[in-house]
C-alpha cells in the first residue's frame, strides 16, 4: 500500500532473504500508510513536515532509543534478536499455550515469535529490570496495540524509577506512527499524570502536530481536552480554535473545542461572560455558510438551559429570517425557527410574512399556525426525516 521507501528493515534480514530466494515474507519489513503517500497533493511546507515524520516512522527502536536502518554507516547499534542476546542468555522461552491441537494456528512470524516468548518468559516471571524494559520496546514495535505489553511496562517503569522524560519521547515516537492506538494514548495520559503541569505545553504541542495530519483524531482531541482540564494550558486554546475555523469552518471538531474553552476555561469567565462575543462570531459563520451545521448546533448550544434567554436574543431568531430570505429550504434555519416557536417566540412581522410567502407557495402547506407550517414546510424540504417532522407536527395540536 506504502511506497518502498516507507518500509522499514530490521538489520541485514531483508537482504539475506532477498539473496536465499525466499523474498522478505519471512523477514523484519513493516510498511505504514503516511499522509505523504495521499493523492492530494501538499503544499511545501506541508510536505517537508510529512517527510521529517515519515522519518520519524521509519526509526527502529532498541529498547526505547533510535535505532538506524541496516543502510546507515557502520558502528551503529542493529536490532539483534533476543536468542542471540548476551543479557538473555539465562533465560528460557516461554512458547505461546495454543493446546495441543490448535484449530487454526496463527502464522506468526519468526521475529514476533521470538520475541513473545521472550517477553512471556520475563513477564510470568514479574522481573522489573532494564532489560525487561527494553525487551517490551521490542514487543511494542512489533504490536504497538499489546495492552499486556504496555502494563507491564509501566510496572518495569514504576520499579525503576526510570526517567520518565526520556519515556515520553520513546511514546511520543511510537504514537507518531499509531496515531489512533488507545494504548499509545493512554500510556501517553499516564505518563502526563506522573509528570504533572509541567508537561501541558509540550503535550499541547504534540497534538497540535497529530492534529495538522488528522484535523479530526478523536484520540488526540480526547487527549487535549484531558491535558487542559487536568494540567491546564487554556491561555491560547481559543486562539487555536480560531485558527481551525479559519482553515475549515466545516470542522466540527473544532467547534465541539471551542465550545469546551468558552464552557470551561478558568480564564475566560465562563459561558455567561463569553456567550455575546460568541453570538456574534456564529452568526457571522452562518452567514457566510448557512448550510454548515456546525455554527447552528454551537449557536444553540450557547445558550444551553435557558430557553429563555434564547427566545429573547433577537439575533437567533434574526439570522433565520436572513438566510430563509436566500434560501428558504434551509433546514437547519427551518428546524431552529421551530424550536423558538414551541418555546415562546413571537415573530416579527417580517418572519411571520417570509414563513406566509413560503406557506403559499404549497397550497398542501396552508396553516393558520405558524409552527405547523415551518413543520410541514420541514417535510417538503428534509425528505430523509419526513417521518419524524410528521410525529413533531402531531405534538404541536397537544
Amino acid at each position: 500500500m506504502a511506497a518502498t521507501s516507507s518500509k522499514r528493515v530490521r538489520g541485514s534480514r531483508v537482504r539475506d532473504a532477498e539473496q536465499t530466494g525466499k523474498g522478505t515474507e519471512n523477514s523484519r519489513v513493516q510498511t505504514r500508510v503516511h499522509p505523504a503517500t495521499s493523492s492530494t497533493a501538499p503544499t511545501n511546507g506541508k510536505k517537508r513536515k510529512e517527510k521529517k515524520n515519515l522519518d520519524l516512522c521509519q526509526t527502529r527502536t532498541v529498547g526505547g532509543a533510535p535505532m538506524s536502518s541496516p543502510d546507515e554507516e557502520e558502528g551503529v547499534d542493529k536490532w539483534v534478536p533476543p536468542s542471540r542476546r548476551p543479557e538473555l542468555a539465562d533465560v528460557a522461552p516461554l512458547p505461546q499455550a495454543d493446546g495441543p491441537c490448535p484449530v487454526v494456528a496463527i502464522a506468526y512470524r519468526d521475529d514476533f515469535r521470538e520475541v513473545m516468548d521472550y517477553f512471556r518468559a520475563l513477564y510470568a516471571a514479574g522481573e522489573r529490570s532494564p532489560r525487561a524494559l527494553r525487551l517490551t520496546a521490542d514487543a511494542i514495535d512489533l504490536n504497538p496495540g499489546n495492552y499486556t505489553v504496555w502494563h507491564f511496562r509501566r510496572v518495569i517503569l514504576e520499579a525503576l524509577d526510570a526517567d520518565l522524560i526520556q519515556e515520553m519521547n520513546f511514546v511520543d515516537r511510537i504514537a507518531e506512527c499509531n496515531a489512533k492506538n488507545y494504548q499509545v494514548w493512554h500510556h501517553k495520559r499516564w505518563l502526563a499524570e506522573k509528570l504533572g503541569p509541567d508537561v501541558a505545553n509540550s503535550e499541547h504541542e504534540f497534538t497540535r502536530k497529530i492534529l495538522y495530519g488528522d484535523a479530526k483524531n478523536y484520540h488526540a482531541w480526547s487527549h487535549r481536552q484531558w491535558v487542559l482540564q487536568a494540567l491546564g494550558g487554556w491561555e491560547c486554546e481559543l486562539q487555536y480554535c480560531n485558527q481551525l475555523l479559519e482553515e475549515d469552518v466545516f470542522n466540527n471538531s473544532a467547534w465541539n473545542q471551542r465550545y469546551l474553552v468558552v464552557s470551561r476555561s478558568p480564564i475566560l469567565g465562563g459561558l455567561v461572560a463569553m456567550r455575546d462575543s460568541e453570538v456574534d462570531y456564529t452568526v457571522e459563520a452562518i452567514i457566510a455558510n448557512p448550510q454548515n451545521e456546525s455554527p447552528w448546533r454551537y449557536l444553540r448550544g450557547l445558550y444551553k438551559g435557558d430557553n429563555t434567554l434564547l427566545v429573547a436574543d433577537d439575533r437567533i431568531s434574526d439570522v433565520c429570517l436572513k438566510v430563509l430570505n436566500n434560501d428558504w429550504r434551509c433546514v437547519f434555519a427551518l428546524g431552529l425557527l421551530l424550536e423558538l416557536l414551541r418555546i415562546g417566540l413571537q415573530p416579527s412581522d417580517e418572519l411571520r410574512g417570509t414563513i406566509e410567502a413560503i406557506n403559499n407557495s404549497d397550497p398542501e402547506t396552508e396553516h393558520t399556525d405558524l409552527a405547523t407550517a415551518v413543520c410541514s414546510i420541514l417535510q417538503k424540504c428534509d425528505p430523509l426525516r419526513i417521518n419524524y417532522w410528521s410525529w413533531y407536527r402531531t405534538t404541536l395540536s397537544s
